[in-house]
């Protein structure tokens, strides 16, 4: 969420010069008809899963027809049919004050929001917390929504209200956001933040460890590069980065280096690639302070033509080709940010553009074996693993209802 791009020279000096890609046609909207097709194919008998959405923003404002074609936005029910959209994850977000309203709170009512829909929706749409509740629903002709986390305020420095977020079905947690929590550093957006923790605290790597025994995956999206190393040192589980794109690619400090996507491969985890243009794009100017108050105005979504830039379509399938060269099609996945990012690469306008995508990885010559890993199988994979991993560490656990910190240290004795 608010992938506003930065100046190159924003970004950390050690990173490697701006990739200079293959040249590849940007053929976004004129894909030879007999790939478009073997795509949509690809997509009727495949599983589809997104791992980062933005729309809960505009549902939980109760004002928005989630199943009504809309000409703004990403994400819409018929949008999602049209794109072949097996299952999704719709993020949980909120800053660091939301209208008056505490972070945990916001993200209670949210949570609500979402589980009503679903619950009106029912011929539509089903709420999924396991892969096989995904493979279920995909059989039924149904979507399947699962929920995420994007946030470690959102649990108000308590392992209870992890738990209690858990029972009410969210697969994972972002870390952070866009500012440090008071257990972990976040990698910023807007400029580089002085780090103020080095990385986990104490308490932070208890909620690794609560988060490998329920089963919910580790999303590594939006943290600092120390933060990050030692999530991969401390967690049991396969780690995930539901948002971010290739930092060799576009040197945007919210994007992985080569070394952290072999690092997330070698835990089993899957990188999802960012749909953002700032994110994909380094010529993508950074967007100014007006769009940031427009989107939270405009009940989650951006103003229309917040840059004239235009990133060519190229440029996301170069981040999914640079990934795959790194760590080879189990580690690869799509986590758009869709509704959540001010400006998308031509061709890919909405979820409705999926086959575009699809068809580049095909005509890139994918197989379509490994297409399936990126379109969804892998995210399915690591799910599973996570919470069979859980499983076998269920223990009972002390309650922490008055957990809070103080600087590093909990307040409640445990």
């Amino acid at each position: 969420m608010f992938p506003y791009s930065l100046p190159l020279t924003h970004c950390r000096a050690d990173l490697p010069p701006c990739y200079n890609p293959p040249v590849h046609p940007d053929r976004s909207t004129t894909a030879h008809p007999a790939l478009l097709a073997r795509a949509r194919r690809l997509h009727d008998e495949a599983i589809l899963v997104d791992a980062h959405c933005d729309t809960t923003q505009r549902i939980a404002t109760g004002q928005w027809d989630f199943r009504r074609r809309h000409d703004d936005g990403h994400v819409d029910l018929p949008r999602l049919r049209e794109g072949g959209v097996s299952a999704l994850f719709l993020a949980i977000w909120a800053g660091r004050s939301d209208g008056g309203i505490k972070p945990v709170d916001a993200a209670r009512r949210q949570l609500a929001a979402l589980r009503s829909l679903i619950d009106s929706l029912g011929d539509s749409l089903c709420l999924a917390t396991t892969a096989q509740e995904v493979r279920y629903a995909k059989s039924g002709g149904k979507i399947a929504v699962l929920l995420g986390l994007e946030g470690g305020h959102l649990i108000d420095d308590s392992l209870d209200v992890l738990r209690e977020f858990h029972r009410s079905g969210a697969c994972y947690l972002t870390l952070t956001h866009s500012f440090h929590t008071s257990w972990a550093d976040s990698a910023g957006i807007h400029e580089p933040l002085a780090p103020r923790h080095g990385g986990l605290t104490p308490f932070g790597r208890e909620v690794i460890a609560e988060l490998n025994r329920l089963g919910m995956m580790v999303d590594v999206s939006h943290v600092s590069d120390d933060t990050f190393w030692q999530v991969v040192e401390c967690s049991a589980a396969p780690i995930v980065a539901t948002h971010s794109s290739c930092r060799s690619v576009a040197p945007h400090r919210r994007n992985l280096s080569d070394d952290m996507l072999r690092a997330i491969a070698r835990t089993g985890g899957v990188a999802h690639v960012n749909f953002g243009a700032a994110f994909l794009d380094p010529h993508h100017p950074p967007l100014d302070a007006a769009a940031l108050e427009a989107y939270t105005r405009l009940g989650g979504v951006f103003p229309p033509n917040v840059t004239s830039h235009v990133t060519p379509f190229s440029w996301l399938l170069d981040h999914f080709d640079h990934a795959l060269q790194v760590v080879g099609p189990d580690h690869v996945g799509i986590g758009s940010d869709f509704d959540g990012v001010p400006t998308l690469p031509r061709g890919m306008s909405d979820c409705a553009s999926f086959p575009n995508l699809t068809a580049g990885l095909l005509e890139r010559g994918y197989s379509d074996s490994d297409v399936r890993k990126v379109l969804g199988e892998n995210t399915l994979r690591v799910l599973e693993a996570c919470q069979r991993i859980g499983t076998s560490r269920h223990t009972p656990h002390s309650t922490d209802s008055a957990a809070r910190l103080s600087g590093n240290r909990r307040t409640d004795g445990a």
